[in-house]
């Protein structure tokens, strides 16, 4: 695991994901599948793999030509970085109203929002155990 927070830029998003849906891979994998969205160069693909190599975010192995990739982080771990962050910069830390922003700007099922009540409620039941 790299640092504890992990930033992703947006191209690194895209790549992270690609990796993924298709790991191991290499970069010529990588660059066919995002050719059409993002009309990155194999050189392009290549160079943002590398770099987050040494950002920690992926991981390579050179025992033939070409180089594998794979994920050094989750999804996981990712998600829950750019959550925190969101909740430090655009929230000031406050739970609450990031939560109550999040129910009136989506539109919400009723079955998501039981799915959401369940969470609470057993996250409720879980601080309410004495510690070891």
């Amino acid at each position: 695991m790299p640092k504890t927070t992990i930033e992703l830029t947006e191209a690194e998003w895209t790549i992270i994901k690609a990796v993924w849906a298709d790991e191991p891979c290499t970069a010529p994998v990588i660059q066919q599948k995002l050719k059409k969205s993002t009309n990155w160069t194999y050189s392009t693909v290549r160079t943002l793999m590398d770099r987050m190599v040494a950002k920690g975010l992926l991981a390579s192995e050179k025992l033939h030509h070409p180089t594998l990739y794979h994920s050094a982080i989750t999804r996981q771990q990712a998600q829950r970085s750019e959550l925190l962050y969101a909740l430090k910069h655009a929230f000031n830390g406050a739970l609450t109203p990031m939560v109550q922003c999040l129910l009136e700007s989506e539109d919400l099922s009723a079955d998501e929002l039981a799915g959401l009540e369940a969470l609470i409620k057993a996250r409720k039941k879980d601080a309410k155990k004495p510690s070891p």
